[in-house]
């Protein structure tokens, strides 16, 4: 580490559980983040600022003038440009540091197959319960962590779901497949601004806390905001033995 990232990164260097060591994990790191809207644009900063070495960026929709509610990675100047190369722009102009790459597709299941399978972390930031359904499948697949958030109206959940542990249930075990809720967009239901941010900022944690090997992950809890009163409640989630998706790996 040159005396360049010491200094950008010493705010972080001068935590005890996280120190040089920790950092340098980060720095190491390849983050894969599915979505560059209203979860995905907190996340993106989050861990460029923080110095994640590779990020891969996926989105293939493009800025609106409806996002900048909330999707602070983007601005006006970009209405109408890919998302994930809006959000590397951004992440660039704070760091020049990490090497970040925009996939301008939408997430089917060849791809995430493909690119999870070089990330050390994945970032669940999309808004729709098939795609939710193939990240996790491709995450338990490789033995990805995967770190999923989602916020609609008022309410948001986030966890983690890490292959690596036998003990942790998968997405698919919390939310079987074969049970697809009622899909809801914000284009329909709406969505508190700053809820996404929240929730992106700890899914931004999550991943940072699971690349520099601290604390402990919210994987086997399920977190539950209400904005209107910013009430957590918090579910303990077992892994099912009978899921279609982990119980045969």
């Amino acid at each position: 580490m040159n005396d360049a990232q010491l200094l950008r990164y010493s705010r972080h260097i001068l935590l005890d559980e996280m120190g040089m060591e920790g950092q340098a994990r980060i720095s190491q790191g390849r983050a894969l983040v599915i979505g560059a809207g209203g979860l995905g644009s907190p996340v993106a900063l989050y861990l460029g600022s923080a110095g994640v070495g590779h990020i891969t960026i996926v989105d293939h929709d493009a800025v609106d003038v409806t996002n900048l509610q909330r999707q602070i990675a983007h601005n006006m100047a970009r209405v109408g440009v890919n998302k994930a190369l809006s959000a590397i722009e951004s992440i660039a102009s704070i760091n020049p540091e990490p090497q970040l790459v925009a996939v301008q597709k939408r997430a089917n299941a060849a791809l995430l197959d493909q690119l999870v399978a070089q990330a050390d972390v994945v970032l669940d930031c999309c808004d729709n319960f098939a795609t939710r359904q193939a990240i996790n499948a491709a995450c338990v697949a490789h033995g990805v962590p995967l770190v999923s958030g989602a916020a609609i109206r008022f309410d948001a959940q986030i966890s983690v779901f890490d292959p690596r542990d036998a003990a942790s249930p998968c997405y698919a075990c919390v939310f079987p497949p074969q049970h697809a809720p009622e899909e809801t967009r914000c284009a329909t239901m709406g969505v508190f601004a700053p809820l996404v941010g929240i929730v992106g900022s700890v899914q931004a944690a999550e991943a940072l806390k699971l690349l520099a090997s601290v604390g402990r992950s919210l994987a086997g809890r399920l977190q539950m905001l209400d904005g209107r009163d910013m009430s957590w409640s918090e579910l303990r989630v077992p892994r099912d033995p009978q899921c279609p998706v982990c119980g045969k790996h």
